[in-house]
């Protein structure tokens, strides 16, 4: 585990997003629990003290090969983390692998910028 919290087996979309975070020198981590009781992460949370940000994204795997997050189970589980993350005060931005390019880049600094 790096200091963002990397761990073996990242996506290419996670590594990807990483290196454009690590770029414009916005500041994250990386499998970041988010809820005291169940066992929830997210992918990537942003700034230094992310709970108080509580900017969260993610990279959505495996969409096109009936992934976990497109089958039934996994898609209703999903649904349920994120609308428990959005009651908690976080926003959470979703992307697919193919999505993770400078856009992502410039909605995280839409977010930061409103939320000041």
């Amino acid at each position: 585990m790096d200091m963002e919290g990397a761990t073996v087996g990242n996506s290419k979309g996670e590594e990807t997003l990483a290196l454009l975070l690590r770029h414009h020198k916005i500041p994250f981590h990386r499998e970041f629990r988010f809820h005291d009781t169940r066992r929830w992460r997210f992918d990537f949370v942003i700034g230094d003290f992310p709970s108080m940000l509580k900017i969260a994204i993610e990279v959505e795997g495996g969409i096109y090969s009936n992934g976990r997050h497109t089958r039934g189970s996994g898609y209703s589980a999903d649904l349920v983390k994120y609308n428990t993350a959005l009651l908690c005060g976080w926003r959470v931005l979703r992307y697919t692998t193919k999505q993770i390019d400078q856009d992502v880049i410039t909605d995280i600094k839409l977010l930061l910028k409103t939320g000041e």
